[in-house]
């Protein structure tokens, strides 16, 4: 077995973590963009809602099916076949968009993409996984996903300064081939080279539903994360809907909140890996965070809540909160072994923005469309269930801060 690196700086880190940054880049692209870009094409105001949700279910699908392709890949062919087949994909994918005519070529190109950028994150936590010593792991895919979410906030300010949206999805391609020339460097996995050649089933993603033991890791491992969703589909997204209903008049851009719930984010990811360090437990981080989680939700819809520095103030407050997905992913990863380790990675991040159609049918179409409550008291109802069913499901979870990773899965 080959050793081990030992520093959380070494290359390997790096290059996920700028791939995660482009990856954010491009998945956060569309919503900042999303009025100009359809109004570029044409698109009329009574039309926009109807466009833009089509070309974000678009994204959305895409993402499910990549996350199972990339994730049953990884674990065939290995990591780095991933780190280097989804940034080519969404790559070209975000050149394309630059210059679509229609809104049919805008969702196949967002299509595409989603099907690219749903291999990044997973196969990065992998390979730094079984890379870095489980000590420090933690810490190294925090760093990943700390630095990768400040992709969200370029993006924010490249358009701000382009004004160009054509032009934001072009330097999005242009940085994806860059990191393609950087991960020449990176080395593969030694864990998944040992089992290469071994007789052993690698990437079935129908093992997570053969035996019930593994079944119920997989489905609380996606549970364990829906807050994060929650928080930025739902809340931070409509940010300037619930300003109404709380405050009324209100000048927020919705965009502008989810650049700094971002900002947030990526400073809680890098922050939720050293309280794991520091209390030498996942498990202890994600509860530290989710009450920080119910905390700055309790404010988002408090009469403190009454102006729009406040609203900003309190979506910030929720983004940093959220800030663990590099653990929340990171358990996923370590709850399985070497042969469906990646797939697990890939999937389960994948299945959790998958959830978030889910939670609007019950935040939007069943409590305000159909027993027509207030976008607050649909809000609230609904943040109340999904940290319910997050808390019991952390509960049931098992502690993987010291698990060694070197195992297959039978």
């Amino acid at each position: 077995m080959e050793q081990k690196q030992q520093s959380v700086f070494n290359l390997t880190v790096i290059v996920a973590a700028l791939g995660y940054f482009v990856d954010i880049y491009d998945l956060l692209l569309f919503t900042i963009v999303r009025v100009p870009s359809l109004q570029g094409l044409q698109v009329s105001a009574a039309e926009m809602l109807t466009a833009s949700t089509k070309i974000i279910n678009y994204q959305m699908i895409g993402l499910l099916i990549g996350g199972i392709c990339w994730g049953i890949m990884g674990d065939k062919k290995g990591r780095l076949s991933v780190l280097f087949g989804s940034i080519m994909l969404y790559s070209v994918a975000n050149f394309a968009t630059g210059y679509v005519q229609t809104v049919n070529q805008y969702a196949l190109a967002r299509f595409i993409a989603g099907i690219g950028l749903a291999g990044e994150l997973g196969a990065g936590i992998t390979l730094v996984s079984e890379l870095l010593p489980k000590t420090k792991r933690g810490v190294g895919t925090s760093l990943v996903a700390g630095i990768g979410l400040f992709g969200a906030v370029f993006a924010y300010f490249i358009y701000k300064t382009t004004n160009d949206w054509r032009l934001c999805y072009k330097i999005g391609g242009g940085l994806g081939i860059v990191l393609l020339l950087l991960r020449i460097s990176v080395a593969e996995s030694g864990m998944f080279k040992q089992i290469q050649q071994k007789d052993v089933v690698k990437g079935n993603i129908l093992m997570f539903f053969t035996d019930g033991k593994r079944l119920k890791k997989y489905i609380l491992a996606i549970l364990i994360g829906l807050p994060t969703w929650y928080v930025i589909g739902i809340l931070v997204n409509y940010s300037n809907a619930f300003a109404k209903g709380l405050y009324g008049e209100n000048a927020i851009d919705s965009g502008r909140s989810i650049m700094f719930a971002y900002a947030a984010i990526a400073i809680g990811d890098i922050s939720v890996g050293l309280v794991s360090q520091y209390f030498k437990s996942r498990k202890k981080a994600l509860y530290i965070f989710y009450g920080l989680t119910i905390i700055s939700a309790v404010l988002f819809f408090s009469p403190l809540n009454n102006s729009d520095s406040r609203m900003y103030i309190f979506c910030t407050a929720l983004g940093f909160s959220t800030g663990f997905w590099a653990i929340f992913v990171t358990m996923g990863a370590e709850q399985f072994g070497t042969n469906l380790r990646a797939t697990a990675a890939t999937t389960i991040p994948n299945m959790v923005r998958g959830a978030l159609p889910l939670i609007n049918l019950m935040f939007k179409d069943l409590f305000q469309d159909n027993w027509h409550w207030t976008i607050v008291k649909s809000g609230i109802v609904t943040g109340l269930i999904v940290m319910c069913i997050t808390l019991v499901a952390a509960w049931y979870t098992e502690e993987t801060f010291k698990k060694d990773l070197n195992y297959v899965e039978r």
